[in-house]
């Protein structure tokens, strides 16, 4: 059976074409990973043992957000492993305060919340178990996800040091063109 390109509508060419570039670039980024590289490990981690509520750095996560998001900036550290870690606090207008001890990592796009501040017993409430969690623009990890585009990564790596982390949270990206 002799079967013509031109016997098929458009739209089969355009969808089998792409189908078929889709497969040679996942075969090409399965070729170009290094077989013989260490796995991702973790540091070690322990929540900050001071942070402070009165100087946070802001960032928006909605317009129409009912809590006011910032991070203390001198929890702000980039970690060895890839990972960038802080204190994130909100705040609702009555003034109660959750305070979350969470890293992020720009190469997997992912949030691990590592603390929670309890503030009855001044210390922190971890869990070993706690899992990296996809980061997302709906649920619980779009603070993380908000903060991680208004300047903790640039696309899937660290947007630099804290200060410039910072920095481009504070005044946003430079206007590049």
């Amino acid at each position: 059976m002799n079967l013509s390109y031109r016997c098929l509508p458009r739209r089969t060419v355009v969808a089998a074409t792409m189908i078929s570039l889709l497969c040679l670039s996942a075969a090409v980024q399965a070729q170009l990973k290094d077989p013989d590289a260490e796995p991702w490990q973790e540091s070690a981690v322990t929540p900050p043992v001071n942070f402070s509520t009165d100087a946070l750095q802001p960032f928006e996560v909605s317009q129409r957000a009912e809590l006011s998001y910032g991070i203390d900036p001198k929890t702000l550290a980039v970690g060895e492993d890839g990972v960038v870690r802080y204190v994130m606090v909100a705040r609702s207008s009555s003034g109660a305060l959750n305070v979350l001890f969470q890293g992020v990592r720009c190469a997997t796009a992912e949030v691990k919340t590592y603390g929670r501040w309890n503030n009855n017993a001044s210390s922190w409430n971890t869990n070993s178990k706690e899992e990296w969690q996809p980061l997302s623009f709906s649920g619980s990890t779009r603070p993380a996800m908000m903060l991680a585009r208004a300047g903790v990564c640039d696309g899937r790596t660290i947007n630099g040091n804290p200060q410039k982390i910072l920095h481009t949270i504070k005044y946003g990206r430079p206007d590049v063109r």
